[in-house]
């Protein structure tokens, strides 16, 4: 029963990592992303690599806007966190 239990387990994260792969593949041809633009975007450096490529700057909103993290919060993320939003979702 309980090796009955790990194999669904398995076999559903199998499931839902072949569906989010469906998904990725498929928001890419939507907008014309390529693995490139991918790469050139940092997307598969490591979290300190991005955060040395873009010299201190530690937060950015989907506007550009950014903070290095010292000093007070700008009025920007203020107003992310102060609705709700984690200070974790901006940090690059």
């Amino acid at each position: 029963m309980q090796l009955s239990l790990l194999k669904n387990s398995e076999m559903h994260a199998l499931r839902e990592r072949e569906d989010a792969i469906l998904w990725i593949k498929t928001q890419m041809a939507r907008f014309g992303i390529h693995l490139q633009n991918l790469q050139e975007a940092g997307c598969f450096r490591s979290r300190q690599d991005n955060q040395s490529a873009v010299s201190g700057i530690l937060y950015r909103d989907a506007q550009g806007q950014t903070w290095d993290g010292r000093g007070e919060l700008p009025s920007w993320l203020q107003r992310a966190v102060n609705a709700g939003q984690s200070i974790e979702h901006f940090r690059i």
